[in-house]
């Protein structure tokens, strides 16, 4: 693959417009009782009406985005405003902690058992609130931010299975995910309390989750720091530690620290080196930090997100740092994923591969799998290169 950046970044752009963004429009939309369906086989057939909160909230985030930052487009607004409605009508209890699953016409499903529907309930009202300029959105926003942050030192509060106090750890998914967020929010929070967390969460992640010996990410440690020797305190997952780093350069960016741009590029080059598969090729899901047997017995599938994550960081690092190492990369997984995920027949990408690279499921979204990780990153990596060529 030659540096045609330029053509790069028509083929990202052409993927989102033309293939993904329709995909979704088209077969995703419950105009009658508000909201998405995710649950959608390959050809976008409804298999499924439960409603996750998750994933109603990334795609209000999407069209939000979208409308926001590309194009005006009414029939995007509408989108966002057909889930936004939704949500703000049935997504959150009594105490305003928002649900994990909804049935399709808004009844509980899942209680509120961690703050990650927080973290995305505030992104979404965030970005619609700009879009739509209406001020209860903003309140939505607010509110679940506060509770995020409220909730932060204890994420799964009631819910947690957890026995107390004898093996305590902290999980890497709260920083990095508070980190984006909390950049998602600039134009609603005082610059002074933005600066503070954005400072503290990349202190947290490039401190206390990164072994310097190894250089890997690790996904939980005690609250110290410290590695603890047991299945999750040995735990990498390749994919959010490459999500993490590309959210550390865009704080860094915003700074001009080059120094955590390096440092952040370091990593995601040795999770790489760790998780590539030498037989099949594509980045494993979970790995044990130590070789030994993970826990998570789906270990070894490719997943879509893990590897459209890593090319946003290696086209965002290539363009920071202009180490040819993230070009020599991002070829490497660029002709994995276009070869494997896309789906040129009926349309966006595979989810989930075997270790083999075939398709594992054929679904194009379903529980964990929305309107979310494949347009974010199209629009990402044709944002970047796009830089990369000049325009």
């Amino acid at each position: 693959m030659t540096q045609d950046f330029k053509a790069l970044a028509n083929q990202y752009k052409q993927a989102l417009l033309e293939d993904v963004l329709p995909f979704w429009q088209k077969h995703s939309i419950d105009w009658e009782k508000g909201g998405y369906f995710t649950c959608l086989d390959r050809a976008g057939n409804v298999f499924d009406t439960d409603k996750f909160i998750w994933l109603q909230n990334r795609q209000v985030w999407i069209f939000s985005m979208l409308y926001n930052q590309l194009e005006k487009r009414e029939d995007w607004l509408k989108i966002a405003a057909n889930g936004a409605n939704f949500l703000a009508q049935h997504g959150r209890d009594s105490e305003g902690n928002w649900y994990f699953a909804l049935t399709r016409e808004g009844q509980p499903l899942v209680q509120p058992y961690n703050i990650f529907s927080d973290c995305f309930a505030a992104m979404a009202f965030s970005k619609y609130a700009l879009a739509s300029g209406e001020d209860w959105a903003k309140d939505v926003a607010l509110q679940a931010y506060h509770n995020v942050l409220r909730r932060k030192d204890n994420p799964k509060g009631q819910y947690t299975k957890a026995y107390p106090g004898t093996r305590v750890l902290k999980s890497l998914a709260v920083p990095m995910i508070l980190a984006n967020l909390s950049l998602e929010m600039d134009w609603l929070l005082p610059s002074e309390q933005l600066e503070q967390i954005l400072a503290t969460t990349v202190q947290e992640v490039m401190t206390d989750f990164l072994d310097p010996a190894r250089g890997l990410m690790y996904e939980a440690v005690a609250p110290d720091g410290t590695h603890v020797d047991c299945f999750d305190g040995r735990l990498i997952n390749p994919g959010h530690g490459i999500e993490a780093m590309w959210f550390m350069m865009a704080i860094a960016d915003r700074h001009h620290d080059t120094a955590t741009i390096q440092q952040a590029v370091d990593v995601i080059l040795n999770i790489l080196d760790f998780a590539w598969d030498q037989e099949f090729g594509g980045l494993f899901y979970f790995m044990d930090a130590d070789g030994r047997p993970p826990q998570q017995l789906e270990w070894d599938q490719k997943l879509w997100w893990v590897h459209l994550e890593s090319l946003v960081a290696l086209a965002m690092g290539y363009r920071l740092t202009g180490r040819e190492a993230c070009w020599q990369w991002y070829q490497k997984l660029h002709e994995y994923a276009w070869s494997h995920f896309a789906d040129p027949d009926y349309g966006e990408w595979f989810g989930y591969l075997n270790r083999r690279g075939e398709v594992l499921l054929n679904l194009k979204g379903g529980k964990w799998k929305g309107c979310f990780h494949v347009p974010r990153a199209l629009y990402l990596c044709w944002q970047e290169f796009s830089a990369l060529s000049g325009e």
